[in-house]
């Protein structure tokens, strides 16, 4: 129970940072993105504060010998950077860049953006649903 509740303050924590720092506005989102038009550092400075919170609370997580609400720590095994990675870094970042939303700001973009961000939402799982079936079949014996 308690990790549950932790786990929905810290998406709600996260959710209020979004909606606060306007990730969730598409539009502020393509002006960071418009490095050669009408270009809106603000984001940056955003991201860079979470890198450094980020930063600072790895150092003290790392010093704990186990998490909090956990029997161990969660790591990665596979660090490989593959094609199907990189694909999938390169159309999350055209995605972003057309639609001005990735998945955790179009989520928090519920509460102010409705629709469009219902839309961007019905298309994310679309593409995910299509990924499965076309994964599945592709790693299926010939």
């Amino acid at each position: 129970m308690a990790r549950n509740l932790m786990a929905l303050l810290a998406g709600l924590t996260f959710g209020l940072g979004l909606v606060i720092s306007q990730m969730v506005n598409p539009a502020k989102v393509i002006a960071f993105l418009d490095l050669f038009g009408n270009w809106d550092p603000s984001l940056a400075f955003v991201m860079g504060a979470a890198l450094i919170v980020t930063a600072i609370g790895y150092r003290f997580v790392w010093l704990r010998p186990r998490p909090v609400l956990a029997e161990s720590f969660q790591v990665p095994g596979n660090r490989k950077v593959d094609a199907k990675l990189a694909t999938g870094a390169v159309l999350f970042g055209i995605g972003w860049g057309l639609v001005g939303l990735c998945p955790g700001p179009a989520i928090a973009a519920l509460t102010i953006g409705g629709v469009p961000a219902l839309g961007f939402l019905a298309a994310m799982a679309a593409g995910m649903l299509a990924f499965e079936v076309f994964d599945r079949r592709a790693a299926k014996p010939a």
